[in-house]
């Protein structure tokens, strides 16, 4: 076996479709766009390359025949209680030994740049994609979202990862009525006339776009981690949802007119992508239209839900879940709904989604490796032979065995 790393067109080519050969016969598989994987790893767009560096690698047999392929990654504002690298886009065959090989390396190149421990599967990037190794619930996934045959479990806990937290996903029957105190809580925020909820408009899209960076940035900087967006970050990311922003499905509240909280919902973008090839050009764009207008997805999913520090428990979220559903509702267009995963580090979303009567749908775990265990590892004499190779031909190229 030996490792290459992703640098030519070609590599690029079978990094990408390398997933299509392990889930060959799962109809339940929705392979990502390309561009979206692409952008990972492009320096000029991710931001995450500002504060660290990642690469990636293919791992071949002998017979030259790509066996699996994997990430790693630096992020320093990636806080946790020990300097921490990532792993991330881990597909493999059902081999342990091929597993571990991808698992030696990364860990030595992390290891190098002054890492402790590794945590994966992760994104080189917030945690809303590619986040997390799916344990249970093996349906189809949402857009932006990890899908692993069950054995990758077995792959990272016969290595000696353990799993540092889990990430509990849930769905919701939109024809449901919530609970009476929901209610309650709406009222006593309504009746308080410096509150106001706003679905986002189109027409004022860049206006609901900063607004939205100013709520996420107080919301989650306690978090760490790069947890913040720029104004020109966010209108960005805004105007490429434009098109497929449904206006009533997105809600902001503000107190005296200034944005406090805000709930973004999207249509099931995995109900067109999986009818579309993984190369978004202008037939597919063409086709994403047409299946939007004439077989629009009955399915919405929750992307972020948040209220910044202040407005906390004070009904402000039970006010934005009846407003918001209420106004679903009325679209007629919607029966499903599915949250993005909350983590078991955070038991208030929990309780949100529990109290609205939600129901576990899938579940993920992210996976965390201590380097100072006494794993017998090939990683020293893999990386031995990488850096030679990049002598010789300025790339990553190892034989492992």
């Amino acid at each position: 076996m030996y490792l290459r790393e992703v640098v030519t067109k070609k590599e690029k080519a079978l990094f990408l479709n390398f997933p299509d050969e392990i889930h060959k016969d799962n109809a339940a598989y929705i392979r990502p766009l390309d561009k979206d994987i692409e952008a990972v790893f492009d320096p000029q767009k991710n931001k995450f390359f500002q504060n660290g560096k990642c690469t990636r690698w293919l791992l071949f047999n002998k017979n030259n025949q790509a066996i699996g392929r994997i990430a790693a990654f630096i992020n320093r504002q990636y806080l946790q209680e020990q300097p921490t690298g990532g792993i991330g886009f881990f597909d493999c065959t059902d081999d342990q030994n091929a597993a571990n090989a991808m698992f030696d390396f990364c860990k030595k190149w992390l290891e190098n740049q002054g890492m402790q421990a590794m945590d994966g599967p992760i994104n080189f990037g917030e945690r809303i994609n590619w986040w997390g190794l799916l344990v249970e619930g093996f349906q189809s996934p949402l857009y932006g979202m990890n899908y692993h045959p069950p054995y990758y479990r077995k792959l990272f806990e016969n290595y000696g990862f353990k799993i540092h937290y889990q990430q509990n996903c849930y769905n919701y029957d939109l024809t449901a009525t919530l609970p009476k105190k929901f209610y309650r809580l709406k009222e006593l925020a309504e009746a308080n006339n410096v509150f106001e909820l706003r679905h986002i408009s189109k027409k004022h899209i860049d206006k609901f776009a900063k607004d939205f960076a100013a709520i996420y940035n107080k919301a989650w900087a306690s978090h760490g981690e790069g947890k913040s967006i720029e104004e020109k970050e966010a209108v960005k990311l805004f105007r490429e949802m434009k098109a497929v922003i449904d206006e009533q499905t997105i809600w902001f509240a503000y107190h005296n007119n200034q944005p406090i909280g805000c709930w973004l919902n999207l249509p099931d973008l995995n109900d067109y992508f999986k009818q579309l090839k993984p190369r978004l050009n202008l037939s597919a764009l063409l086709k994403l239209l047409w299946l939007k207008k004439y077989r629009p997805t009955n399915k919405l999913v929750g992307v972020l839900f948040g209220i910044v520090p202040g407005f906390q428990n004070k009904g402000i979220d039970a006010y934005l879940i009846v407003k918001g559903l209420e106004a679903i509702a009325a679209t007629k267009k919607y029966s499903r709904y599915e949250m993005q995963w909350i983590g078991d580090f955070n038991p208030k979303m929990i309780n949100v989604a529990q109290n609205m009567g939600a129901q576990n749908s899938r579940k993920f775990a992210t996976f965390r490796l201590m380097f100072g265990n006494k794993h017998t590892d090939i990683s020293g004499r893999i990386l031995n032979k990488v850096q030679a190779a990049e002598t010789l031909a300025g790339r990553h190229s190892s034989i492992i065995s």
